[in-house]
């Protein structure tokens, strides 16, 4: 991806969280220039990849397949003391896929916060970690919904999910951009993500302009 494209997608990411009265932390707008003058007051952020986070999980075509993350906040997996839990705000576009995938160890809460309908394709996982034809059970803002293998689920604004782990899950946005909440256990996008199909992660980025913003992993030391 280009950095001029990556740019114009953040620039489009606050004007839609500003338009659904989503704030972020001070920290959001910092310019890299900023950055290079912070100190381990912000090992948090760097170490924890807090931050923005644009993904076109390898296809080349963002539009198509990806999207757009800002973490809040996150703790550290695999340490006994620090935060617990996390919290990410995504922006998913129409027909925009995140493909397949679910985690081991990772419960979390997917809410549709504004815009279009959220709409998520489920499975339950076999022994093999392929897609089980079984019947299964998920909550839906507390009540328990079952659900066909590769069942559609559409979320309306406000209504939210419960995914525990061996669920697979893809998910889009139908209608209009979708503003999209998550709440989980401690995120490890390192260990955790188990992906259907192969994929990557953070795009190959041509320079072709400065950066607006730094993204997660580009922070420097």
């Amino acid at each position: 991806m280009k950095r001029s494209e990556l740019n114009n997608y953040l620039r489009e990411a606050k004007d839609f969280f500003k338009k659904h009265k989503f704030e972020l932390p001070p920290w959001a707008f910092w310019s890299p220039e900023q950055w290079k003058k912070k100190g381990k007051e912000c090992d948090e952020i760097r170490k924890n990849k807090l931050g923005w986070d644009i993904t076109d999980f390898g296809g080349g075509d963002f539009k198509k397949l990806g999207l757009l993350l800002f973490t809040i906040r996150n703790g550290s997996y695999g340490e006994k003391s620090g935060k617990p839990y996390a919290e990410k705000i995504m922006i998913a576009r129409v027909n925009q896929i995140t493909p397949t995938h679910f985690h081991w160890n990772k419960m979390e809460d997917i809410i549709n916060r504004g815009g279009g309908d959220l709409v998520m394709r489920l499975w339950k996982a076999d022994k093999k970690e392929g897609l089980s034809k079984e019947t299964f059970t998920v909550q839906v803002d507390g009540v328990t919904r079952k659900l066909k293998s590769g069942s559609l689920l559409r979320l309306k604004t406000g209504e939210s999910i419960t995914l525990e782990p061996y669920i697979y899950h893809r998910f889009w946005a139908e209608k209009s951009m979708c503003l999209i909440g998550e709440v989980s256990m401690v995120n490890d996008d390192a260990n955790d993500n188990r992906f259907y199909d192969k994929i990557g992660r953070f795009p190959e980025i041509e320079e072709d302009e400065k950066p607006l913003h730094l993204l997660c992993n580009e922070y420097p030391k």
